[in-house]
């Protein structure tokens, strides 16, 4: 450390040395401190911070040393290679790496299966029932259960990773340089690529269920691709129970269970997933149950009504014109990505069963959107007063959804 000095100072003390580096404080900004660092024939200064390590850019290292060798081998790579690694990321070989084969075949295998048992259902209504009577409802739930069923596109979830000796790149095969970080792993499949790679990679990512470890507070789509199955396992269990003993239970998701027993079940299914045991023998209340329902799309990262479209749901549920509201939430929904589309569809198919109980519970459309409004949907802000002025369309939007299910969907 050198203390106040200028760069020109700097630059003296430097000179000739290639690969030399002092630290100095800044003469302009005092405590603020820079990395003169030499390289290619001219020193170069960067802004050090330190937070308990010390960085430059996003990289974090324990001692300046560790931090100026991986600057050095960065610098040296990016100098001497700069023409071929900007052609790394157009000719990359994806494709043909061990990582995408296998993607390729687990997909491929599913794909055929799904096209049998589609060949069988096409089968089965040709002899039962003329091609020209079966209704758009029936085509849509074929199309749902078949052809959609593994086609889900789930973005990688890519984070800075150190490797431990050295590694490729599963997207252009070449070299990972650096000291750490050297660069980017998918915590979701395991892919490892160059940062820069990241940005090309399809969103092709199959999680691996050895890296999923738990069902609530787990994205969405990465639930469902990782246990192979069109929609959460927790609604399709829940569902099933209500719907066996529950449609008919006063104040159906508007009365509370009790929470250390909502929570024992969010422990079941994190533990032993779709084998978790939620039967009335273990679980008599029915609240119970519904209550562990509700809080698996209150833990969701992203709500069942993404971020993303949150805000043109809001607009939709404003138009004054019936129809025209209904043909504005419809147009959203298409946004929606498949997974979570699937969910909302299989859920207020299933809260349309709960209205036509509404004698013995009690729970009309409108009841339903209370409840549910601020479960399936939340500003992307996390401002009370947005949520506080959004309630009642939230409301509004899961009630015409209830109402209007066989058209919306």
């Amino acid at each position: 450390f050198h203390g106040i000095i200028s760069r020109e100072q700097a630059d003296e003390i430097l000179a000739g040395v290639e690969g030399a580096y002092i630290l100095r404080e800044s003469q302009r900004q005092p405590g603020c401190y820079t990395l003169a660092l030499r390289f290619g024939n001219q020193t170069l200064n960067y802004r050090l911070f330190y937070d308990g390590k010390h960085f430059v850019g996003e990289k974090r290292f324990e001692s300046i040393h560790d931090l100026v060798t991986d600057g050095l081998i960065t610098l040296y790579i990016e100098t001497k290679a700069s023409e071929y690694i900007s052609k790394m990321t157009t000719n990359p070989i994806y494709e043909h790496i061990g990582y995408a084969t296998l993607l390729r075949e687990k997909v491929s295998r599913r794909l055929s299966r799904t096209k049998t048992e589609s060949r069988k259902a096409s089968v089965t209504s040709e002899e039962n029932t003329p091609v020209e009577k079966i209704t758009s409802l029936v085509r849509r739930a074929a199309l749902t259960q078949n052809d959609n069923h593994f086609n889900y596109e789930k973005a990688h979830n890519f984070k800075v990773h150190t490797f431990r000796g050295p590694h490729w790149c599963e997207y252009c095969a070449n070299f990972m340089w650096g000291l750490i970080a050297q660069g980017v792993r998918c915590s979701d499949c395991g892919l490892n690529v160059h940062k820069q790679c990241s940005k090309y990679v399809p969103n092709d990512c199959q999680p691996d269920l050895k890296r999923i470890k738990r069902v609530y507070c787990c994205d969405l789509t990465t639930l469902v691709k990782a246990h192979n199955t069109q929609r959460p396992m927790v609604v399709d269990s829940c569902i099933r129970e209500i719907e066996a003993r529950g449609l008919k239970s006063e104040g159906l998701y508007r009365v509370s269970g009790f929470t250390e027993h909502i929570e024992d079940v969010k422990m079941a299914f994190d533990r032993d997933g779709d084998k978790a045991d939620i039967s009335a023998s273990i679980y008599p209340d029915i609240n119970i149950i519904a209550g562990a329902l509700k809080l698996y799309f209150r833990d969701l990262p992203i709500p069942v009504i993404t971020y993303d479209t949150y805000s043109k749901f809001i607009e939709a549920a404003k138009i004054s014109n019936p129809d025209e509201r209904l043909e504005a939430i419809h147009e959203v929904l298409m946004l929606l990505p498949a997974a979570h589309y699937e969910t909302l569809r299989y859920l207020m198919i299933h809260l349309k069963k709960v209205t036509l109980h509404e004698k013995d519970n009690f729970m009309n459309a409108e009841n339903l959107g209370i409840v549910f409004g601020p479960t399936l949907m939340r500003p992307p802000e996390d401002s009370t007063l947005a949520t506080l002025n959004d309630m009642r369309y939230q409301k509004l939007i899961v009630q015409i959804l209830i109402e209007n299910e066989d058209v919306l969907f």
